[in-house]
């Protein structure tokens, strides 16, 4: 029996079907990577600053996982002692060059980004717009560096007025394409970031396509959870390549899909945010199967970070730490938890973009040494690898497995 806030016993049907349950905390970093300073980044550190910025901040079911005790995670305030530590618990460093939700996750899933996604700090070329223009038969509006809140404040009455596509880009190669729904509908704005996502190769590169449709509710202009991305295709082959080609199922939850591309994808669904993002881990939990259920959950990311909302992130971190004992209630014998993160987002940092930051990685299991410290690994790849590993399915081509560290 484990206590992690209640008490709980893993179940013990389904054995021999092994599952990781991978859960993606969007942005969720622990603190600047020592090249911080080259991505202006540094002194950012999105769990510490969510967390003195939240009144009655506490994280309790994390903790006891080892976030509180990684090293130099919010300067230890939530460390417990190593007896209560139920899993084993580390931070990664990243090998790639960028910090956008791309290169993270493809991290994650053993490609390294030698190059980074090319960027576009004063919008998108001329030409590129009206090639756009000319394939969607529409002028737009936007075109530069901007909040997707505020965006859409700015240019929302014309764009409600004309019908003319709302676009903005970001400090990642992002290509975002913002409409209201009632103006241009649903289908149609995804067909637009379509032709768009045809056109950015070449000269044009661009890492995603967003779509980011919002509806007007009591005179205010609010996103619907219907954003979807458009990303390009991983160049070699992935984690879950390697898990699906091995007859295994790869269950993508949330944005994952659509990072990448589908492939290796052989179920998917879409979230309607984080808990609803848990609600449907749990589901996939319940399915028999041996595999990876891949979830990202990506309000601290899109509602709280971007929007430099420390206390709105400061309590999703304690929301998602509500839902700990749900999932380990649901865990089998060999099912194993892995939660970390593809990047930073501090609230409290300048601007509205990502920042290069630590990741935690927290693993939980009834195999699994408990109050195992890993340290700091050099490479988001070496979750991936791990992974590889437990399931029996080809290597990854980056990363250094831990599985035999922390098993008992």
């Amino acid at each position: 029996m484990l206590k992690i806030g209640i008490s709980i016993k893993i179940r013990k049907d389904g054995l021999g079907m092994k599952k990781v349950i991978l859960i993606i905390a969007d942005s969720l970093g622990v603190g600047a990577e020592p090249d911080a300073d080259k991505y202006g980044d540094l002194g950012s550190d999105t769990l510490l600053h969510a967390a003195e910025n939240t009144e009655g901040f506490a994280m309790p079911n994390l903790s006891r996982l080892g976030m509180g005790n990684i090293d130099g995670a919010a300067e230890g305030r939530y460390a417990v002692d190593e007896g209560e530590i139920a899993g084993s618990f580390g931070k990664m460093q990243e090998l790639s060059a960028g910090k956008d939700t791309t290169t993270g996750h493809w991290e994650i899933a053993g490609i390294e980004t030698k190059i980074p996604f090319k960027t576009y700090p004063n919008g998108f070329p001329e030409d590129f717009i009206k090639a756009f223009q000319d394939k969607i038969g529409s002028e737009v509006l936007g075109n530069y560096p901007i909040s997707g809140t505020e965006i859409i404040e700015i240019c929302g009455d014309e764009h409600e007025a004309t019908g003319k596509p709302i676009v903005y880009t970001s400090a990642d190669s992002v290509f975002q394409i913002a409409a209201n729904i009632d103006v241009i509908p649903l289908e149609r704005l995804y067909e637009i970031c379509e032709i768009a996502r045809g056109m950015l190769v070449g000269e044009w590169a661009c890492g995603r396509v967003i779509a980011r449709p919002y509806t007007k509710k009591n005179g205010k202009r609010v996103r619907t959870t219907d954003r979807r991305d458009f990303s390009v295709t991983p160049p070699e082959k992935t984690l879950l390549d390697k898990i699906s080609s091995a007859g295994q199922t790869v269950y993508a939850i949330g944005k994952i899909h659509d990072i990448f591309n589908g492939r290796g994808c052989t179920k998917s669904v879409h979230t309607d945010g984080n808990m609803d993002g848990i609600d449907k881990t749990l589901e996939a939990m319940e399915e028999e199967f041996e595999g990876l259920i891949f979830t990202n959950l990506v309000d601290f990311d899109s509602l709280y970070g971007h929007r430099r909302d420390p206390e709105g992130y400061g309590k999703a971190i304690m929301e998602l730490d509500g839902r700990i004992s749900d999932i380990i209630e649901k865990m089998k014998d060999d099912d194993i938890l892995i939660i970390t993160a593809d990047h930073g987002n501090d609230p409290v940092h300048r601007g509205f973009d990502h920042t290069r930051e630590f990741v935690p990685v927290l693993v939980y299991g009834k195999n699994i040494k408990a109050g195992h410290n890993l340290g700091t690994r050099k490479s988001f790849a070496d979750c991936g690898q791990t992974i590889s590993a437990y399931l029996g399915v080809e290597p990854t081509k980056i990363g250094k497995s831990f599985l035999e560290e922390i098993s008992l």
